[in-house]
């Protein structure tokens, strides 16, 4: 049974958390692979990307071309970035809920760069919701599923991993989370995920799932 104590840190993961931003950052992605001769979906490009640290799509993108490839990340980001701008949009409900739930310190803990928090943060109108507590897995030895960037996170809040509760939207940062002995709300609000997506939370060790922030707060108020 979970820990039935009020966290003193909420940690949200980004993308599909905060930032409805996986099938906009995905679509760039496939485009990208279609320049270099390996078409796929966005959904194909899900598969193989979501949650991976820059480093990581590097390695990936070099086995679906099949050689070493040049630095692609400027020109990446630039055409992810430029969707973002025109497209990108919250997850539904999460600026209230943080305005609900202003009590509780709060952070950021993302697989994403600085760069790509920042500009998704000034895009959605919620800059002011984080003025500090943003970590990037960049800044950490291990990407997720590694607990590395929930640990730091704590860490730099000055509060106990018992203490805090994570919301993640992948598989792998439930994994995370659950390896840096937190309690972990799996959310599944994103619009890139599949109907299957939940049994995939739990089976990670999702100390409780829902559907939208509603169900979040809920799950909050009651410990």
């Amino acid at each position: 049974m979970a820990e039935q104590t009020p966290p003193r840190l909420i940690i949200f993961d980004f993308d599909g958390v905060i930032a409805d931003s996986e099938v906009l950052a995905c679509e760039a992605l496939a485009a990208y692979a279609g320049d270099l001769g390996a078409p796929m979906t966005w959904q194909e490009a899900a598969k193989l990307f979501v949650g991976k640290r820059a480093s990581d799509e590097v390695a990936t993108m070099e086995a679906l071309a099949g050689r070493p490839l040049p630095d692609f990340l400027p020109e990446l980001e630039r055409r992810t970035f430029a969707l973002f701008e025109r497209s990108l949009r919250p997850i539904p409900g999460v600026g209230d809920f943080i305005a609900r739930h202003a009590h509780i310190q709060r952070c950021i803990a993302s697989s994403s760069s600085p760069r790509r928090i920042a500009l998704c943060l000034r895009v959605m109108g919620l800059t002011d919701r984080f003025p500090r507590g943003i970590y990037s897995a960049e800044t950490v030895a291990r990407g997720k599923p590694f607990p590395d960037i929930f640990l730091k996170a704590a860490r730099e809040e000055g509060v106990e991993p018992r203490d805090a509760i994570v919301i993640e939207d992948s598989a792998g940062g439930v994994r995370a989370a659950v390896a840096a002995g937190m309690r972990v709300i799996g959310l599944l609000a994103a619009s890139h995920l599949p109907p299957d997506h939940e049994a995939a939370l739990v089976a990670a060790g999702a100390t409780f799932i829902a559907h939208d922030y509603d169900e979040v707060a809920r799950i909050i108020d009651a410990l």
